[in-house]
């Protein structure tokens, strides 16, 4: 049976005793607290109590269905229902949503059987607030694209609470609009890049051909230079998985050139001494684990905490990350082994911390070995912020697949696009990287255009990263 999404019914207002009802934390509204919450629920008193609403309302009154409105989503395991309920209990409304297909969840969602108690139709609050809950819900699960079908005298209710039409449809016989909650992590996860043009104009780091490139050819050689600093609070809060990720992304920046890794320099400032070893300490590992030796560096006390790694490296034929093409076929090639960091779930993926020095060189060899068109290794901008910016130097826009990512089990999709993933290589026109443990899979395609967009099993594109994402333009 096709999901229907129906809001508060017209007719009379309900009783005075029921009083106008809001939930200022959902509505951002000024007023004193009101006598009812929204929360998920997987009681079967509430879940009886919200499947009565939708009878009495679908199929008494609508007469959307003849029967009753259960569908396969009421016996998902992955469905999640929100209700609202009064200070008494009772169950004033509710909402369903889910997983789009019944395959793995991708991160598509659909919003559906949003009802209201007849009492209390025309009262402003419970719709609006279950409409945001199912919103807020939908994000903090990692949805990148949700949407819903609801009736036409609903659509200005969607629309105030921001929610944009897509089509028009016909679900049960009765026109309906098929609307979508626009959902912007990827781009936010972008925006931190978004300064590096106006900041580095006039100044075409890695010169000509290599501008926005992960690391700088050196002229008059085979030398390749990369330079990333650590985030002062990441330093603070974590000396020791901050050492071991100073070496990490650094080698990566080679790694995804095709040079091969010759040392390292170190710039630390910490506090005490007793601060800097454990600094020291991670970075230690990582230069045995990855077997590249730091051949000096620069450390100074009494100072806040501060640290930056250079990695050197050398090919005679470095790997652009700006030599894509519209055409170019998009591949992500990941370590999904690991967990999260505890401390970061959500941001920082450690799939390195436990590997063999043997499976770390392979991933780092990955990119030499292979010869793409274009590679780039995944920053913090996310999987989809670094295709942009591979895009932006190619000169194009993208599309990425979500279906086809790899990705590791148990983790939402909206996560994996944001954040950092240990090791992580985007290619374009090239074959697959023997990266040892990496797993590898086409994603995706470059375009013409800009930006990034997401495009979905039923054909359908949402936008993703919109335009360029550094500002630094074409390589």
């Amino acid at each position: 049976m096709t999901s229907v999404c129906d809001v508060l019914l017209s007719g009379r207002p309900g009783p005075s005793a029921h009083r106008p009802l809001d939930v200022p934390a959902l509505l951002g509204a000024g007023r004193a607290p009101a006598p009812f919450v929204v929360e998920a629920t997987a009681d079967r008193g509430c879940l009886y109590a919200y499947r009565l609403l939708r009878r009495r309302v679908f199929v008494e009154e609508q007469g959307l269905f003849d029967d009753d409105d259960l569908d396969y989503r009421d016996e998902d395991p992955r469905t999640v229902v929100l209700v609202a309920r009064d200070a008494a209990g009772a169950v004033l409304g509710g909402v369903r949503l889910g997983p789009e297909d019944d395959g793995p969840d991708i991160g598509w969602w659909r919003g559906s059987r949003l009802v209201v108690d007849p009492v209390l139709r025309r009262a402003p609050g419970v719709g609006a607030a279950l409409v945001r809950a199912a919103c807020a819900h939908a994000e903090e699960a990692g949805v990148l694209r949700f949407e819903a079908d609801v009736q036409d005298r609903a659509v200005p209710l969607f629309s105030r609470l921001g929610w944009r039409p897509v089509r028009p449809v016909r679900v049960a016989g009765r026109p309906h609009q098929t609307m979508r909650w626009p959902i912007g992590r990827l781009a936010r996860a972008a925006a931190g890049k978004a300064a590096l043009g106006p900041l580095l104009r006039g100044l075409s780091p890695g010169g000509r051909g290599w501008v926005g490139d992960d690391g700088a050819p050196v002229p008059g050689g085979d030398l390749i230079a990369a330079c990333d600093a650590i985030l002062p609070s990441m330093v603070e809060r974590d000396p020791d998985w901050a050492g071991w990720c100073s070496v990490l992304v650094n080698l990566n920046d080679l790694a995804a050139m095709g040079a091969t890794p010759v040392g390292l320099l170190d710039a630390l400032g910490a506090r005490d001494a007793s601060f800097a070893a454990r600094v020291l300490t991670g970075l230690r590992r990582a230069s045995s684990a990855y077997d590249v030796p730091v051949l000096g560096g620069h450390t100074q006390l009494g100072v806040p905490a501060a640290l930056s790694v250079t990695a050197l490296g050398r090919t005679a034929s470095p790997v652009p990350g700006g030599g894509g093409r519209p055409g170019h076929p998009v591949r992500l090639t990941a370590d999904l082994g690991g967990r999260w960091r505890t401390g970061y779930t959500g941001r920082q993926w450690d799939s390195t911390s436990t590997r063999t020095t043997g499976d770390l060189r392979a991933m780092l060899g990955a990119v030499g070995a292979a010869r793409p068109a274009a590679a780039k290794d995944v920053s913090m901008a996310g999987i989809a912020g670094t295709l942009g910016m591979l895009a932006e130097a190619s000169g194009c826009g993208a599309v990425l697949e979500p279906a086809q990512v790899p990705r590791p089990a148990g983790v939402t999709m909206g996560d994996w696009l944001t954040c950092f993933p240990g090791f992580a290589m985007l290619t374009a026109g090239g074959p697959a990287l023997p990266a040892g443990p990496a797993v590898g899979a086409e994603c995706g395609e470059l375009v013409t255009g800009s930006g990034v967009r997401l495009r979905w099993p039923d054909g359908v594109e949402t936008e993703g990263v919109h335009g360029a994402v550094t500002g630094l333009g074409t390589a």
